[in-house]
């Protein structure tokens, strides 16, 4: 039950930014970097799946960030308020930041943006957050997820010291859609294959974790992507594996077969738990 004499939770600051460029950098990854004056608001995290929260409103509604949302929740239908979509948080410099997007064609809302927006659009957000980074203190590293988690892994991975051991499994369509990452030495990047995503590619990375050589000593591990998929790994690190909790980080990302809308729904329902703590 609510509690009536709690104080309701203030707006999330927004940052609003302009698009400095977008750079088709695999055929289904878009990358949009952001910068101009109201990047002095944001101040970065030391999380390296940090992420922002973005603001996505109709353009025939001709309103201009920031937004004001409780005084849209109150002029506006449902149906026209600013929808959010959570993207990581690729790359911080001293201008700029950069977000990579997945881009399917038409499907969906952040993707057709990021495909075809325009340097000077202005874009409002929230954020940072995030929760992980990786341990200098593990023996090695487990990195594991589909494209929607690469920029995440990618991150990761560079941010590891010289003398970091570890292994990625990164799932995409195919070789074109592979990326360069600047890994240490001793961690080795392996690019999984599956075509396009469909029911019978699910378990695909979980199978190939299963088949890894395991290396000796503590790991940490970072395992995200799609929903059903990551349950597949919860199996392998946990119940196969023997992983201690503290030393995995697992979410889903996306559903296959889900909008965006149904899969944050799905978060509250059994169905869309993959941990018993979630």
């Amino acid at each position: 039950m609510s509690n009536p004499l709690r104080a309701p939770r203030p707006p999330r600051p927004q940052h609003v930014l302009e698009v400095l460029s977008s750079e088709r950098i695999a055929p289904s990854l878009v990358r949009v970097r952001l910068g101009g004056p109201g990047l002095a608001t944001f101040t970065p995290n030391a999380f390296t799946d940090a992420y922002v929260k973005l603001m996505f409103v109709g353009p025939e509604l001709g309103l201009e960030p920031p937004y004001d949302l409780e005084a849209l929740r109150e002029t506006l239908a449902p149906g026209d308020l600013p929808v959010t979509r959570t993207y990581t948080v690729r790359e911080v410099t001293a201008d700029s930041i950069a977000l990579d997007f997945v881009v399917h064609g038409a499907e969906g809302l952040a993707g057709p943006w990021a495909a075809t927006v325009q340097p000077g659009e202005r874009v409002a957000f929230s954020g940072p957050g995030g929760a992980f980074a990786p341990d200098d203190t593990a023996d090695w590293h487990l990195f594991a997820g589909d494209e929607s988690a690469l920029p995440a892994i990618a991150r990761a991975i560079e941010a590891l010291g010289a003398d970091a051991r570890g292994i990625a499994v990164i799932e995409v369509r195919d070789a074109s859609e592979e990326i360069g990452i600047a890994a240490p030495a001793g961690v080795e990047v392996r690019w999984l294959h599956r075509g396009e995503p469909r029911a019978a590619t699910i378990g695909l990375l979980a199978e190939a974790v299963a088949q890894l050589d395991w290396p000796e000593g503590r790991v940490q591990a970072f395992v995200h992507g799609e929903r059903e998929s990551m349950k597949a790994m919860r199996d392998e690190l946990f119940t196969r594996r023997g992983l201690e909790r503290a030393q995995v980080s697992l979410s889903g990302y996306w559903a296959q077969g889900r909008t965006e809308q149904r899969f944050q729904a799905e978060k509250r329902e059994p169905i869309g738990q993959i941990l018993p703590s979630e």
